[in-house]
């Protein structure tokens, strides 16, 4: 009986080893329990322990941090590279086969970096269990897979929302039994705030990219949404944006990670799955680039690669885990094959960003075009009916019943607005330098500081002819749009000023910053706000004193202010427009305000 069990065991520690590596696939709803070998190993997950029904919490990690540490003593360092708002440790695994622990020691052997990071959302945590399964097999394969590049593994990059926990923190997900929060213990989401970087884990995390300046940064996810089959999308840039040499490659990337999930037994998708009308299926989906304040949009602004994996919801833990380590296993298996000859791409990226960008037309945003195809997509039988509950058209999905719908997917995906690039780059004011001079070195980008004050100096100034402030703050910040146009105009520049050229490698996150139109510039995000409000005012018995001296003294303002009022019956009818039709034209006007408060030198 014994020996029996002993074998049937062994039997189901094999099947279980070839699902987990991906060598079969699990059926959909099935849970997967630990090989026996790895029930008492120091390296085993409370996922795996639990039959992945459950996850761990962050001590877990901590604790298998320094577990792998021990055990791969020659592949594998845990590195703090952070400290949360709420004091926790961010932690981060740096696995290499060849001992390249260092930056400097990967440059040296000429290694690509690839950094993978879980729990940016901590409620959506699949990356983390399944980032320590996938790692644990490619240590123990020892193939050359971890010869060839340096993985950089941050389990879990919200640290203080995954101790947030609560078993209904996801109602829309299917497990763990418990999980984390969305969003940081300050209440910023993360995964809006790379550009920004307004968050402390962010500026720790953009001081770890800028260490080790991994070729592909990969930001592993759980979708919201309807009901589907499909159980996770595939997503990257450069492949409609960035440096064009660049986008075969990407293109290269997701197509693979997509065929090898495929072969897995996985039905991936090459879009994210939302909706063109919420809760509506047969609107369809529309493909397009991601701002940069998201993961998915930021590094192709670095001109590297990035990619975003999102499993669906409404899988079980389980099937999610194991579609998560399959989609390690297969971005470790290409970036160790591909990695070397890509890094040259990059690295010629660069250098053209740096030469080649001055002066011409560089894309800000994209947006897909009306232009559509009817592709066969896998959902389920569903109703649309009106809800006692809402009173809206809701839709109830059948999930015994697959059907094939028939639906748009919108995926000529074009430039939207686009900018003229400053021939020489920017200034930027001693009174903001401080502010912008922070942002900057978050991002790697580089500057001077003006030394000797120097006046009526030759520059380019944008002034806005209409101001939108956002009605409600959004992450924190009341944001700004703003019309108007760059234009050539004299001032001065204080000593403590910076000097930022437009000729370095990462042009583009430049310009995303300080572009005054770019929807993910300071400017946008409400950093200059104080420039767009007046701050000085004249009271309305001296404004009608200094109004009836201009019309007596120019006979031309005169006729514009009765032509306008006999033209415009609410200007007319309104005292405080007429009496700031005045303001605006007096000698103690501020003529900084609307005025962006950097400039550009052509």
């Amino acid at each position: 009986m014994t020996t029996l069990m002993t074998r049937a065991a062994a039997g189901l520690a094999a099947v279980l080893s070839l699902l987990l590596a991906g060598g079969l696939p699990l059926p959909v709803h099935a849970a997967t329990v630990p090989a026996a070998d790895d029930a008492a190993s120091s390296l085993t997950t409370l996922a795996e322990r639990s039959g992945l029904r459950q996850t761990g919490r962050y001590d877990e990690v901590i604790r298998l941090c320094d577990a792998f540490a021990q055990q791969f003593p020659q592949a594998v360092r845990c590195e703090r590279f952070g400290t949360t708002p709420e004091g926790r440790p961010m932690l981060a695994l740096i696995v290499s086969a060849r001992g390249a622990f260092t930056p400097e020691a990967a440059q040296q052997l000429q290694l690509p970096v690839m950094l993978i990071q879980g729990g940016i959302h901590a409620g959506e945590i699949d990356g983390k269990d399944a980032g320590f399964i996938a790692l644990r097999q490619a240590l123990r394969r020892r193939d050359t897979t971890l010869q060839r590049q340096v993985l950089v593994f941050v389990p879990v990059f919200n640290v203080d929302g995954h101790e947030r926990f609560g078993a209904w923190n996801r109602p829309n997900q299917v497990g763990p039994e418990q999980m984390g929060w969305r969003t940081t213990a300050q209440n910023f989401n993360l995964n809006r705030d790379y550009v920004k970087a307004d968050a402390p884990e962010m500026q720790a995390m953009l001081r770890l990219i800028q260490r080790w300046d991994p070729l592909i940064t990969v930001d592993l996810h759980v979708t919201d949404g309807a009901k589907f089959e499909h159980d996770v999308s595939i997503t990257l840039e450069p492949l409609y944006s960035g440096d064009a040499a660049l986008r075969d490659a990407g293109r290269a990337l997701r197509d693979e990670i997509i065929g090898q999930l495929r072969r897995k037994g996985s039905l991936p998708l090459p879009f994210y799955p939302s909706f063109d009308v919420e809760d509506d299926p047969m609107s369809g989906f529309t493909d397009g680039v991601s701002p940069p304040r998201y993961s998915s949009g930021y590094f192709v602004q670095r001109n590297r690669f990035g990619v975003l994996v999102e499993t669906h919801s409404w899988k079980d833990y389980a099937t999610r885990v194991r579609v998560t380590t399959q989609t390690i296993d297969a971005l470790l298996a290409i970036h160790a094959r591909q990695g070397a000859a890509w890094q040259p791409l990059a690295r010629a990226a660069d250098a053209r960003a740096a030469s080649t960008l001055a002066g011409q037309p560089v894309a800000l945003s994209y947006k897909a075009s009306e232009r559509s195809r009817i592709i066969e997509f896998r959902g389920y039988e569903y109703t649309r009916t009106p809800s006692t509950v809402s009173g809206a058209l809701m839709t109830r999905y059948d999930d015994r019943k697959p059907q094939i719908w028939r639906v748009p997917l919108r995926d000529d995906v074009q430039v939207d607005r686009q900018v003229t690039a400053p021939r020489r780059g920017y200034v930027v004011p001693a009174a903001s330098a401080a502010l912008v001079a922070a942002k900057l070195d978050l991002h790697g980008l580089q500057y001077t500081i003006v030394d000797a004050a120097q006046s009526a100096a030759p520059v380019q100034t944008f002034r806005a002819t209409q101001t939108r402030f956002s009605p409600q703050t959004f992450e924190g910040h009341t944001t700004l749009s703003v019309d108007g146009q760059w234009q050539n105009e004299a001032r001065d520049i204080p000593a403590g000023s910076l000097i930022v050229p437009i000729a370095q490698p990462r042009a583009r996150l430049l310009m995303t910053l300080l572009e005054p139109q770019s929807e993910d510039s300071l400017l946008a995000w409400g950093f200059f706000n104080g420039a767009y409000e007046p701050k000085e005012y004249l009271e309305a018995y001296v404004a009608e004193d200094i109004a009836r001296q201009m019309l007596d003294a120019d006979p031309a303002l005169a006729d514009a202010f009765q032509q306008r009022v006999a033209s415009d019956a609410a200007f007319a009818a309104d005292p405080q427009a007429r009496l700031a039709f005045f303001a605006r034209r007096a000698p103690s006007w501020d003529e900084r305000l609307g005025l962006y408060p950097v400039y550009r030198l052509d």
